[in-house]
């Protein structure tokens, strides 16, 4: 057995959208310490987004697979494999973009994390998010490509003021993408994160970004100790407590990482309690309560 296992869920709503423009796969075999999620966010109208996505998730996700046999052998170069399989994709969306000339401007985004044993390896194109919850506070690992990413670090750099920022146009258009064209940025690591037992990641679309990484947070933290699939679930229902007109296509998979021998066991919900904060009456809803299984004494 491995010392750590992955407890994973995904998950797949269409939003406010009139279509699903998201496209989600992963491979997490039980008892192996090795598992991928790939993730891609279709643009283009029409049905060009959605066939942009399909043909990312499949051509990045058929690569990693063919190569998960020995992740003794793909581990060594698993940034030139995903960098690789980032760069066919895109000259697969070219191709299709040429012969469906319905589909010109087709692209979408890329985020493919790779998990072996307790190292995390990642490519990603494009504005989806890769979070870690790690001891209570959430953290983005990877790239922003998009013009708020840039606008914000003019900022830090003091080239330009905070309320310029604030009003600057278009903050949301991407500054790297797969069209088949030239990729502009790629963010793909050379060296490993190392994760620890009851880290919590979340591979996203940027649809998961309409709340607030504060209020992602505050979500986790409250749900640390349940299973992903509940994760997922109470994530998404803060998304759907908006209800926002305007919510985006939203995928995720969330990965919990488990010590040897530890588990996570639910139990039937629990309901709505009331407590009292600052005078005031708030309503919790406790979605489920967990236990966590004690690890087995060593066999002498």
């Amino acid at each position: 057995m491995a010392d750590l296992t992955y407890d994973t869920a995904m998950s797949i709503e269409i939003g406010r959208r009139d279509r699903q423009e998201d496209a989600l796969a992963s491979d997490f075999q039980s008892g192996q310490a090795f598992g991928f999620v790939v993730l891609a966010d279709g643009m283009g109208g029409h049905a060009a987004g959605d066939m942009a996505s399909k043909i990312v998730v499949t051509e990045v996700f058929s690569e990693l697979k063919l190569r998960s046999g020995d992740p003794d052998l793909l581990e060594p170069c698993i940034g030139e494999v995903l960098k690789g399989a980032a760069i066919h994709a895109n000259k697969c969306l070219g191709h299709y973009a040429r012969e469906h000339s319905e589909s010109d401007g087709m692209g979408a985004t890329l985020l493919a994390p790779v998990l072996v044993e307790d190292r995390l390896y990642w490519v990603s194109v494009g504005d989806s998010p890769l979070y870690l919850f790690r001891d209570g506070i959430l953290t983005r690992l990877n790239e922003n490509h998009a013009l708020s990413s840039q606008i914000e670090y003019l900022v830090s750099a003091g080239i330009m003021d905070r309320e310029e920022a604030l009003s600057y146009p278009d903050q949301t258009c991407l500054t790297s993408v797969l069209i088949g064209g030239d990729i502009a940025q790629v963010d793909c690591p050379a060296m490993p994160l190392h994760l620890k037992e009851n880290d919590i990641l979340i591979a996203a679309s940027d649809g998961l970004q309409f709340i607030s990484e504060d209020q992602i947070e505050g979500v986790l933290r409250f749900q640390q100790k349940s299973t992903a699939e509940q994760i997922s679930t109470a994530l998404t229902k803060e998304i759907q407590k908006l209800d926002d007109p305007h919510q985006d296509n939203l995928s995720m998979c969330v990965i919990k990482l488990l010590g040897s021998g530890q588990e996570v066991i639910p139990q039937d919900d629990l309901g709505t309690v009331t407590r009292s904060s600052n005078g005031k009456n708030e309503s919790i809803t406790i979605i489920a309560r967990v236990t966590r299984a004690r690890k087995k004494a060593a066999q002498l």
